[in-house]
């Protein structure tokens, strides 16, 4: 783990508790096995439990401790693609059912807040802003097509004046406000959800890197033998297997690590700043997300720090000062912070689908698989993991809906979709940068 990895970030520091895990010795039993213990795992596992499920959670590392612990804290409403893009793509009905889900996904993140008592800094509001002029009439047309197709008065188009009253930057032209996103402190997100998962019977094991799993089940078979999964010190033998990995799948189920890309993202934590200046910064306390293909992201935590994400990159190793790589970014959009001390600055690996669309899929009968959310991981995986319970539990629609979203892989496979990211991305930045 580097060390501006989970231990170096913000989050890590002001966890209400951490919670430690044994690791996994010997043979067990479950319903269900769920390999990876962040948003995905935490959530399916709840869900099952409260359906009366017995399950267990296989966490290579520590719970929360991938990009469930270290993202920037938006739960934003809507998908990577715009409704009129999935429109084009899927067709309207189809669009449209995914719009519902994604509304219910941010409502469940905010239902599970309340029903489990999960004190994480909730915030509502989240700003999408246009990095360019281009980027301001899709944004308007956009915000007008969601409030007259879809009904929808949770989003409303700000203009470039207005905006600039808002924000203390005159780097964005526009944006949508959609009033009814949050945000929140990811890590304790994911640790209530946890300490409700365990209050129902949940069994989570850590440091349990799951080596290998074998299936008995066999397609035409009316019967199943069950998954058996193995880690260095022990097994499970269960009816059903979860892979809650994402951006950590590695290659243990190679059917399908050819669908993602894993990225690392980067964020800093500034001091805590006075008040007035947090106020002219962000004046109403909202979230903010620009329109770059590499994204800005940034928001006031809840003792008025700047937390600033910016920049990526496409390799196993880390920048060796990740201070210096985000300052960058957040100096184009607030160059008035150039003296204000970063107290934190960590990266995590996320993972990214080649249409920014996330995957679920079902296979072998029993296995079921959710990832590749592409920066919309807390609705979406806490989303995702209840859809995991709800098709377990024979109540697959939500489930069958986003696993018929056509999700090609990247070229080369797990082999050469490095060098082919690296040239897209290259490509994209170069836009960016471009007026």
């Amino acid at each position: 783990m580097p060390a501006s990895g989970f231990d170096a970030s913000y989050y890590a520091a002001s966890a209400h508790s951490q919670p430690r895990f044994p690791p996994l010795q010997g043979a067990i039993q479950a319903d269900v096995c769920i390999i990876g213990a962040g948003y995905t795992g935490l959530s399916a596992a709840l869900h099952l439990a409260e359906k009366g499920h017995q399950v267990v959670v296989l966490e290579a590392a520590k719970v929360a401790q991938g990009a469930s612990g270290r993202n920037g804290g938006q739960v934003c409403v809507g998908l990577n693609l715009s409704q009129s893009e999935l429109e084009q793509q899927l067709g309207s009905e189809h669009a449209r059912q995914l719009w519902n889900l994604s509304l219910e996904a941010v409502q469940l993140v905010k239902d599970l807040i309340a029903r489990q008592h999960i004190d994480c800094d909730l915030k509502q509001g989240i700003l999408h802003t246009a990095f360019k002029p281009s980027h301001v009439g899709r944004m308007q047309r956009e915000t007008e097509h969601l409030q007259q197709a879809y009904g929808y008065d949770g989003v409303r188009f700000v203009p470039g004046d207005e905006l600039h009253s808002m924000l203390g930057t005159d780097r964005y032209h526009g944006a949508q406000l959609f009033g009814e996103a949050v945000h929140l402190h990811p890590l304790n997100y994911a640790l209530g959800l946890c300490a409700a998962a365990v209050q129902r019977g949940v069994r989570i094991f850590e440091d349990s890197r799951v080596l290998e799993y074998s299936n008995g089940y066999s397609p035409g078979s009316q019967t199943a033998d069950g998954i058996r999964v193995q880690t260095p010190q022990g097994s499970v033998r269960a009816g059903a297997l979860v892979l809650a990995c994402n951006g950590y799948l590695g290659k243990l189920e190679p059917r399908i690590a050819g669908k993602i890309m894993p990225i690392n993202n980067f964020i800093v934590a500034t001091e805590p700043l006075d008040a007035g200046l947090a106020h002219s910064l962000i004046r109403d306390d909202v979230a903010v997300a620009d329109s770059k293909f590499v994204v800005n992201y940034f928001r006031l935590t809840g003792d008025r720090r700047l937390l600033f994400g910016g920049g990526e990159n496409y390799s196993s190793r880390f920048p060796a000062d990740i201070p210096g790589f985000v300052r960058r970014h957040l100096l184009q959009v607030y160059p008035q912070l150039a003296n204000t001390r970063i107290d934190y600055a960590w990266g995590g690996t996320l993972a990214i689908t080649r249409n920014r669309m996330p995957f679920f899929r079902r296979l072998d009968n029993n296995l079921y698989v959710a990832q590749g959310y592409s920066g919309h991981g807390i609705a979406l995986a806490t989303l995702g993991g209840k859809l995991i319970s709800d098709a377990i539990s024979g109540s697959p629609q939500g489930f069958d809906t986003f696993a018929r979203i056509p999700t090609a892989g990247f070229p080369g496979g797990t082999l050469l979709r490095w060098p082919a990211l690296v040239a897209g991305m290259l490509y994209y930045q170069l836009r960016d940068r471009l007026s």
